[in-house]
């Protein structure tokens, strides 16, 4: 099996995506250690989807993304070229399921948690201010996303209630939008291009940024015992920055 990569990167830090396997990443101090890790992820990614696994998966690069972000602290603003494409609506209603899914995994996760507001990782700083430490700040994190995700396609979407809820309502409202399936391509926010599809990707992959984390905090905190919801391969890290 191929995995079709997309290498987002600054200078050698490194993410790599799985076009084939939308929210499914790698990342590294280079693109040969990002592509060391991808088998494990796509082996790791379905799993969690219930899916086999397939005895030989071989990392493919379909595309390059030179970047001045902060790719090391994930911050990303490529957009695939197969993300440009019309869905099939039945395309849409299983991109939509995993986007839901991986809410409602996300959910059982926090909620498996023994203290929400107990960790034992130190405080940091990254582009965006403070890095979640608990599991509840992970949580708020990750769940407020829902308007801003929806908000650069078009969608005047919320983040009240559940992470479940919230993403629920957002595609209720796109639902209502005429020729939502033509899947536009937006200019969104400081210069970003954005699209469905996009926005169905990086629903999981946000989700399983934060998921990574939470899992391990929660090992590193309260010991074996938390639930791998999500199918991790990972053993906790005392990197945090690079594990995730």
């Amino acid at each position: 099996m191929l995995i079709r990569c997309v290498w987002e990167h600054n200078g050698d830090d490194s993410i790599l995506y799985a076009d084939n396997f939308p929210g499914a990443f790698t990342r590294g101090r280079s693109l040969a250690e990002a592509v060391g890790k991808m088998a494990a992820e796509t082996a790791s990614y379905l799993r969690w989807r219930g899916e086999a696994v397939p005895g030989a998966m071989e990392p493919v690069l379909v595309q390059e993304k030179g970047s001045d972000l902060t790719v090391s602290d994930a911050d990303s603003d490529v957009i695939f070229d197969t993300e440009k494409q019309p869905l099939r609506a039945e395309e849409y209603e299983a991109l939509k399921a995993l986007a839901l899914k991986s809410a409602e995994d996300f959910q059982a996760l926090y909620e498996a948690v023994p203290d929400p507001d107990r960790s034992c990782l130190p405080e940091r700083r990254t582009f965006y201010g403070a890095v979640p430490r608990t599991a509840r700040e992970m949580y708020e994190h990750t769940k407020n996303v829902n308007s801003y995700y929806f908000g650069e396609i078009g969608v005047q979407a919320d983040n009240e209630g559940t992470i479940s809820d919230c993403r629920r309502r957002g595609f209720l409202l796109l639902e209502g939008q005429p020729d939502f399936l033509k899947n536009r391509v937006f200019g969104g926010s400081y210069g970003e291009e954005w699209s469905l599809r996009k926005a169905l990707r990086r629903f999981v992959w946000h989700d399983r940024i934060h998921a990574k984390a939470m899992y391990r905090m929660a090992l590193r905190t309260f010991g074996e015992g938390v639930p791998n919801v999500f199918c991790f391969d990972v053993p906790p890290r005392q990197d945090e920055r690079r594990g995730i």
